[in-house]
């Protein structure tokens, strides 16, 4: 087994973003040093939550 190492928040928005733009599970997570299968559960957790700009602004932003 390999060693299990915790992604920062910084390390999870790229796996987001390198899977949005496009780029494969194994070069995504080569570019963060994680497993396959920890890029495709992070990537599915973070998708499900919506974006970060989401998050921050809630349900309450308004297009006026």
């Amino acid at each position: 087994m390999g060693k299990r190492k915790d992604l920062s928040e910084f390390d999870k928005g790229q796996i987001v973003m390198a899977r949005r733009l496009g780029q494969s599970i194994s070069k995504t997570a080569a570019l963060v040093g994680c497993s396959r299968s920890a890029a495709v559960s992070i990537y599915q957790k973070r998708s499900k939550e919506g974006t970060v700009e989401n998050r921050r602004q809630g349900h309450a932003h308004s297009k006026g």
